[in-house]
């Protein structure tokens, strides 16, 4: 079974067969399969290579569990922040904070942390140690 889009639910990557995921890409955006967002782009050039890719979009950082949502990847995770710097995403240029956020689903604020990618890291290194 094939899916027009890359998997992001653990029901998604059950309904492709696979056990696991050979990457999983996590980035600070909602998922859009669009040449514009560098997670899709990378996702989909690493499944016409034949890996089997899974992305974890705008994980609930406030839980390090959700990292083990795919389980462990057989080769990496890959972390970005999405489209836009964490910081410039929370921050205006006079440092208030955002009532908005265009890359989050409704636009809602607060959905990414500060310093986005050193969070994910840290929340994945918490349920798997070892793991690149």
């Amino acid at each position: 079974m094939s899916l027009s889009f890359l998997p992001i639910t653990r029901s998604e990557v059950d309904a492709l067969g696979w056990s696991d995921a050979d990457v999983v890409l996590v980035t600070g955006d909602a998922y859009v399969d669009h040449p514009s967002f560098g997670s899709a782009v990378i996702g989909r050039v690493l499944e016409a290579e034949g890996y089997r890719v899974a992305i974890m979009s705008m994980p609930p950082w406030r839980e390090p569990g959700a990292a083990s949502m795919f389980g462990r990847p057989r080769l990496f995770f890959g972390v970005s922040s999405g489209n836009v710097d964490s910081m410039l995403s929370r921050y205006t240029a006079f440092r208030k904070v955002r009532n908005d956020d265009p890359y989050a689903p409704g636009g809602a604020a607060g959905e990414r942390p500060e310093r986005a990618v050193i969070v994910y890291a840290n929340m994945i290194r918490s349920v798997f140690k070892m793991c690149p």
